[in-house]
């Protein structure tokens, strides 16, 4: 893999994982001093990478079947659609 790839997917999941639910919900595990902080870490990332994984899976399987153009259509659909589910909620 080139570096420039390596270094964008890198940059761009790590600020999309930043302050995420996942990310809170291993922040507020950790809070608690009964946790092994090695297990926790441990636990935490093998299932990120196990999600990852799984989705490097998926997607090689759609893109055999559907371009990147309809797929890039989709996900953007999809950010949105979350987005105003997101902020039709906070209404509430």
């Amino acid at each position: 893999m080139e570096i420039k790839i390596f270094a964008a997917v890198f940059a761009s999941i790590f600020l999309a994982e930043l302050g995420d639910k996942t990310q809170l919900a291993t922040l507020l595990l950790a809070s608690d001093r009964g946790v092994n902080k090695v297990g926790l870490f441990v636990a935490a990332s093998s299932a990120l990478v196990l999600a990852t994984f799984m989705a490097v899976v998926a997607g090689s399987f759609v893109s055999r079947w559907v371009s990147p153009q309809v797929i890039k259509v989709i996900a953007g659909i999809g950010f949105i659609a979350i987005g105003i589910w997101v902020l039709w909620g906070a209404r509430t």
